[in-house]
């Protein structure tokens, strides 16, 4: 495990061949990240430790993780900062710890590009069943593509499943790894109404174990970011009673 910390200059990497995955722990509870960081050793993982906001940032573009572990309340910069750059040079997986129950906290790391959040105390068993849901994601999508058309189509926005690209009317649209599953996920079923559980299990996967709204704060950034609004839902429609479905762009 490498501990990095605000003295440190450079991070040893290994042989791009036997490169395993790599996590970076960000949380200023020396204590749990140790204890995070070896359970993320133990899995495989090439673990890299950071207990300040400020350095998380530079730590970050060196490693290029696969997945992060971020605190929310860090000194020098909060988690919800370094989530925010995170996302300008990296779509890796971003789980969430915040030792803050409210509401408030988990949409607004959510709205920044985390994939899932865990309120403190927790059991380091849950967060590792927890990244192992998310690292299985890929090969879900690639399943989802490999039976359903090269490209789907809704009106002007068009996905790709296998590039993992969207454009609407010509123009990319950045969307986060799993807004861009949320939404490939009801392309890709368009008669379909998606329950939360449903599009849980599509997305995240039938193991995942957690607050179902989260579903509701991933579509609400890709409703965002389509343009789409409460009273002109072209893409992304509720369907009251039951959850969300694609819309037809009109």
């Amino acid at each position: 495990m490498t501990r990095v910390t605000s003295s440190a200059h450079a991070i040893a990497r290994p042989n791009v061949a036997t490169a395993p995955r790599r996590a970076v722990v960000v949380d200023d509870e020396v204590p749990l990240a140790n204890v995070v960081g070896s359970y993320l050793q133990r899995d495989g993982f090439e673990v890299h430790l950071v207990h300040d906001g400020a350095d998380a940032v530079d730590v970050l573009r060196q490693v290029d993780p696969d997945v992060v572990v971020l605190d929310l309340g860090l000194p020098g910069m909060d988690g919800v900062e370094v989530c925010r750059r995170l996302r300008t040079f990296s779509d890796c997986y971003v789980l969430m710890l915040t030792a803050r129950a409210e509401e408030v906290d988990t949409l607004i790391g959510l709205s920044v590009g985390a994939d899932d959040y865990m309120t403190k105390p927790f059991s380091p068993r849950e967060l590792m069943a927890r990244i192992g849901v998310l690292m299985r994601r890929p090969r879900r999508v690639s399943a989802v593509a490999a039976v359903t058309a090269p490209v789907l189509e809704v009106g002007d926005l068009v996905i790709d499943p296998t590039g993992r690209e969207v454009h609407l009317a010509g123009e990319p649209v950045p969307l986060t790894r799993t807004e861009f599953d949320v939404l490939a996920a009801l392309a890709a079923e368009p008669a379909r109404a998606f329950s939360r559980r449903a599009l849980i299990e599509a997305v995240w996967g039938a193991g995942w174990v957690g607050d179902e709204h989260l579903v509701d704060v991933h579509v609400l950034h890709v409703r965002q970011k389509l343009g789409d609004t409460a009273d002109r839902q072209q893409y992304v429609r509720t369907v009251r009673g039951v959850g969300y479905r694609i819309g037809t762009g009109q």
